[in-house]
């Protein structure tokens, strides 16, 4: 879990936004003026995201790593696929004809509708374009899609609206995605808004699936998912850290390795 406040989380979470629309850097007077607070409160959680890795600081302002910036969908897609491929088989072998599921924009979920393309009689709810076009009108599927505006980069629906929608459902299942893995902070995101998408699914579902590659272990991001003992299963790619597997019997997650099984659907 996190050891930040909900406060901090949620500006720091309004700083990185801040950098990505001002072209990855920005000066402290010009953050604290378009997000409306004091220059003293940008350069407090300017330190705390550089310690975590996510900003450098410059002299009179600060600039994103290169990790600290998520790409586009089509971008990600083209990132690790075969891996994410695996991953996807993995997954889709565990969901049964007629389940319910919820599937986020994470693109290794768009991997994840691919390899249920055969699957009959699901209700999947999803705020994702790719995934709602994927499965929608074949075999059977019943596609509910959540509201709201579309984000640009990923084709995903966020905000008031979509988290009132998916309010109205109780899943089998909640395939989640996540940018960062650590074992001090549990599973964390990128983004305040996918945050909150996710815990509302959480809470809506029987079981709770994360699907990340490899490069998501030690991956540092502002927003924690929340209590990590609410998942029930890691799939990746490959063998966590031994830190990271220690973290997550602790909470206990179990983990399924998709090298180490086939890798289709059904």
């Amino acid at each position: 879990m996190s050891d930040l406040d909900p406060t901090s989380n949620h500006r720091q979470a309004e700083i990185l936004h801040a950098l990505r629309r001002a072209g990855g850097a920005a000066r402290v007077q010009s953050l604290a003026h378009e997000l409306d607070v004091s220059d003293e409160t940008i350069r407090r959680n300017l330190r705390r995201l550089a310690k975590g890795g996510l900003v450098e600081k410059l002299h009179g302002g600060a600039r994103l790593v290169e990790h600290a910036v998520e790409a586009d969908l089509q971008t990600r897609l083209m990132e690790q696929a075969e891996p994410k491929r695996r991953i996807a088989g993995v997954v889709a072998g565990m969901v049964p004809d007629g389940s319910s599921l919820f599937l986020d924009v994470g693109s290794t979920t768009s991997f994840i509708a691919d390899a249920l393309h055969a699957h009959r009689g699901l209700t999947i709810v999803t705020n994702s374009v790719a995934v709602a076009y994927k499965l929608a009108t074949r075999n059977g599927n019943r596609v509910f899609f959540a509201g709201g505006e579309l984000r640009a980069n990923d084709g995903g629906a966020f905000g008031p609206e979509a988290l009132g929608f998916l309010e109205y459902f109780m899943l089998d299942l909640a395939i989640l995605s996540t940018s960062g893995i650590c074992p001090q902070r549990g599973f964390l995101f990128s983004d305040l808004s996918e945050a909150r998408l996710t815990r509302t699914m959480m809470r809506r579902a029987t079981r709770c699936i994360v699907a990340a590659d490899m490069r998501k272990f030690h991956r540092i991001a502002p927003v924690s998912l929340g209590d990590p003992t609410e998942i029930d299963l890691l799939v990746c790619d490959a063998a966590p850290p031994g830190d990271i597997a220690a973290a997550a019997a602790d909470w206990g997650v179990s983990i399924c390795v998709a090298a180490d099984m086939p890798a289709e659907g059904k």
